[in-house]
């Protein structure tokens, strides 16, 4: 069979029409040939997804952002999804928007209820979830940090205008004044510093003695410490105590006449004696001074001793008792 021109020209034409109908389809995202799954997702706000946006599933892709219209009913944006994947959707599973960077366009990501059997059906709208990209959350944590800083500008500048107030000529030149001495305070401190340096390094062997010193003191001490936590200390403090007891008790037989010492002690009758006694021999030395001969007698001739005269200070004392 021979085919004339006219069909030849129809079967190109038809082909050209084919070729274009799949080339505009292939452009907007969707392969005639191939056989996909649609569902549906309504979102509120679809910022920067755009047709043909990839939809992923744990970061795989299995399909494309096809359509994306206006639900006259809810006011919402319809999104619809065509998904090629081998993969079980279940209808409990949940379609997230969220931006994968910084610079790139929103994509959305299944996310799979892998406890519901149950598969998705074609033309099925799945729960929308939006997640908040770093932009967002960066917006939403640096508004809150703007208002501080805000604030904290508004009380530097109150600050700034206080001190403008405070900080007169005459504060000015005060505080220059202080910065001055303070600096001067500093130099000589800094030349302290240096001497006290110098005197440790002068004396370090000095120094030196004195650490070793106190070491070798150290450790004496140790040593009697532990001789002193050796010794039987309780047995000493009772020997103590049981001397202490009995000179207590030597005290109080003194103080209450008991014994010979106690009757001397106390006896007013022996003192008055004793005091008698003492002012006798008293006299009798004095006799003894003044008369020897009377004592002491000694004649080569044979003479006669004088009889015994009294002394004045005697006579006068027995004048007076008369």
């Amino acid at each position: 069979m021979k085919l004339t021109r006219e069909i030849k020209t129809a079967i190109l034409v038809i082909a050209s029409i084919l070729l274009f109908i799949w080339g505009y389809s292939f452009l907007k995202g969707k392969d005639l040939f191939t056989n996909y799954q649609t569902l549906y997702v309504e979102y509120d706000n679809v910022e920067d997804l755009s047709a043909s946006a990839p939809v992923t599933i744990n970061g795989l892709s299995i399909g494309k952002v096809s359509k994306i219209k206006i639900n006259e009913v809810t006011g919402k944006l319809l999104v619809e999804l065509q998904l090629k994947t081998d993969f079980p959707i279940s209808k409990t599973s949940k379609a997230a928007l969220y931006s994968p960077s910084l610079i790139g366009g929103k994509q959305i990501k299944i996310i799979p209820n892998l406890a519901d059997k149950d598969p998705a059906v074609d033309g099925q709208t799945l729960e929308s979830v939006v997640e908040l990209g770093l932009t967002e959350s960066l917006g939403g944590k640096i508004e809150p940090i703007q208002q501080k800083l805000d604030l904290m500008l508004l009380n530097i500048n109150t600050l700034v205008s206080g001190l403008n107030n405070v900080l007169d000529k005459k504060g000015q030149e005060d505080l220059k004044k202080s910065l001055a001495e303070l600096s001067q305070t500093m130099e000589q401190f800094h030349r302290a510093s240096g001497t006290l340096n110098t005197i440790l390094d002068t004396n370090k062997g000095q120094i030196n003695g004195v650490v070793t010193n106190f070491n070798k003191m150290s450790g004496n001490f140790n040593k009697i410490s532990d001789s002193l936590s050796k010794a039987d200390l309780g047995k000493t403090v009772r020997n103590l105590n049981q001397t202490l007891a009995k000179v207590d008790g030597i005290m109080s037989n003194l103080n209450s006449g008991k014994g010979t010492a106690g009757k001397l002690l106390n006896d007013d009758a022996l003192y008055n004696n004793l005091a008698k006694t003492s002012k006798e021999l008293e006299l009798l030395l004095q006799d003894v001074r003044l008369y020897p001969t009377r004592y002491v007698n000694v004649s080569l001739f044979g003479k006669k001793n004088k009889p015994y005269v009294a002394p004045a200070e005697e006579a006068d004392s027995t004048t007076k008792k008369e």
